[in-house]
């Protein structure tokens, strides 16, 4: 028999260490060559690691929650996998089930869940979209972040009807616990389920449902097979647990194959849910302990801790300057309306944040400076250079429970408002699913910062390491504004930017956040 050792490698560009954060195998599993084996946590982001050899699992040379540095051994596989051995299920599915199932062939079928909190952000996710919290549009606040919702692909699967004769179930509380997203999960899985029907049967009982959303102009069956293909892709046992734990589909960020909202989805959301309300009463320690006894010590590594080092460099060694400026955004909010009622943006998420993405491109390249990187000693004879891109990898800021994470889009400026969307969809959804890889936040040029997404209107953001200017977009809401001598409702919002003052003067940071107001007041610039 022969153990071969599996080493950890460098996945980024110079890094020293990573956390194995999860095991994905086990000692007796039979793996192949690319299955997942770990997840581990480097100083940028949560990276799986598939294995390089094919074989029977031997033993686990490094217990979860350890940090060790590249090139230590952390699995040991044999060669000699028995014959008789059964084939290892996905090792990306997590080991733990959500909960005991019926032994049915659709509950079978189903993945187990992942532990919540690797599933979903902190409420405070800088990606929301601004037209979440009180737009015309009339969502939710603390609705879904930008770039949520179903892939491109998403739109090519059918919705399903739920079974005839089903009793509708009146929405829960809240605050309902997790254990009853079990329970519902267990209640729905059984196989007596009645077969589903067409979805032609669905056509009319959809009608009146989706009739609020339909496109100007889409009548009859054309208009409902709209109105269907924008719902939130759900299986009809999800949608039953959704319907009796109150919770709306749409806020729920998805992470099926296809952009479907899965079970496991809906427990991740109905416990961060709960955290948030349950969370506050418990947070105080009992007063008769000592002061000293009711502190939480959290160990600062991996992305916080990589964060926390570049923000305090970025801080301390580039000259922050910023400036501000209110912006009459309502006819981005109609634009907005427009996008997602056109047939060419169905299934696509849609928000403000797109407009401003385009903005940001169109401005940078009238004003060359603040999509650059100022290199110090780049001679080797003590002088700096400023090096000016010609070419846009727009970052999104975004807070996970990891730290702070700043994923980019390579060449920006290649892409029209459809691909720049789909762009900004998976960004999102990646991020979320905590599969953002190190090359995905290496090379940014100009960083968006969303601090509108929690009702606030503007901030002074650090500018990201490499760059020289960051953006950060307050909220949308109606405020009075002058008009032509009239006082009137608009949608305003507050763009702040932050700058480098090595690179980017007062006159050019002015003019650069004047091109990007100018987009936001008149999206019909871009067509020039």
């Amino acid at each position: 028999m022969t153990v071969k050792k599996f080493n950890l490698p460098d996945v980024g560009e110079g890094l020293t260490e990573a956390e194995i954060v999860s095991w994905k195998v086990k000692p007796g599993d039979t793996v192949a060559i690319n299955d997942v084996i770990c997840e581990i946590e480097t100083a940028k982001s949560l990276v799986e690691l598939p294995s390089p050899y094919a074989g029977t699992v031997a033993e686990l040379l490094v217990a979860e929650g350890i940090t060790v540095e590249v090139g230590t051994a952390i699995i040991g596989i044999s060669d000699n996998a028995p014959a008789s051995a059964p084939a290892s299920a996905p090792a990306s599915a997590p080991a733990a089930p959500l909960a005991e199932q019926p032994a049915a062939p659709t509950a079978a079928a189903t993945p187990a869940a992942a532990p919540a909190a690797e599933q979903v952000f902190e409420a405070s996710m800088y990606g929301k979209l601004p037209d979440d919290a009180g737009t015309s549009d009339g969502g939710p606040a603390g609705g879904p972040l930008v770039g949520s919702g179903p892939k491109a692909d998403a739109v090519k699967r059918r919705p399903r009807k739920r079974p005839e004769g089903a009793a509708s179930v009146p929405a829960a509380a809240p605050s309902a616990a997790p254990a009853a997203v079990e329970t519902a999960v267990e209640r729905v899985a059984e196989p007596s389920a009645p077969a589903l029907p067409p979805v032609a049967a669905q056509l009319p009982a959809a009608a009146s449902q989706t009739s609020a959303n339909q496109a100007p102009g889409l009548t009859g069956i054309g208009a409902t097979v709209s109105g269907l293909v924008n719902r939130v892709l759900a299986k009809p046992p999800v949608r039953k647990i959704a319907r009796e734990l109150g919770i709306d589909l749409a806020d729920v960020v998805p992470t099926g194959a296809r952009g479907e909202v899965t079970r496991e989805d809906l427990v991740s959301y109905q416990s961060q849910r709960d955290a948030e309300v349950d969370q506050a009463d418990k947070f105080w320690g009992a007063s008769k302990k000592p002061q000293d006894q009711r502190v939480e010590r959290i160990p600062v590594k991996g992305v916080r801790k990589a964060t926390a080092k570049a923000m305090v460099e970025s801080a301390f060694t580039a000259p922050h300057v910023s400036i501000f400026v209110d912006v009459d955004a309502s006819r981005t909010m109609e634009f907005v309306k427009r996008l997602k009622a056109s047939r060419d943006f169905e299934g696509i998420k849609v928000s403000p944040l797109l407009i401003l993405s385009k903005a940001v491109i169109w401005a940078a390249a009238r004003n060359p400076s603040v999509n650059a990187t100022w290199v110090e000693n780049a001679d080797g004879n003590g002088n700096a250079e400023i090096h000016v891109k010609h070419y846009m990898n727009l970052g999104i800021a975004a807070a996970t429970p990891r730290g702070l994470m700043v994923p980019n889009i390579k060449d920006a400026q290649d892409l029209s408002l459809k691909e720049l969307a789909l762009a900004l969809n998976e960004l999102a959804s990646t991020a979320r699913a905590g599969k953002t890889q190190p090359s995905q936040m290496q090379g940014g040029s100009l960083t968006i910062t969303n601090i509108g997404a929690l009702g606030i209107d503007t901030g002074t953001p650090i500018i990201n390491p490499g760059e020289v200017a960051i953006v950060a977009f307050g909220t949308i809401k109606q405020k009075p504004w002058v008009l032509d001598g009239e006082v009137i409702p608009r949608w305003i919002t507050t763009l702040g930017g932050s700058f480098d003052h090595r690179v980017v003067d007062g006159d050019l940071s002015a003019r650069f956040m004047a091109d990007v107001a100018s987009i936001l007041e008149e999206p019909a610039l871009l067509l020039d």
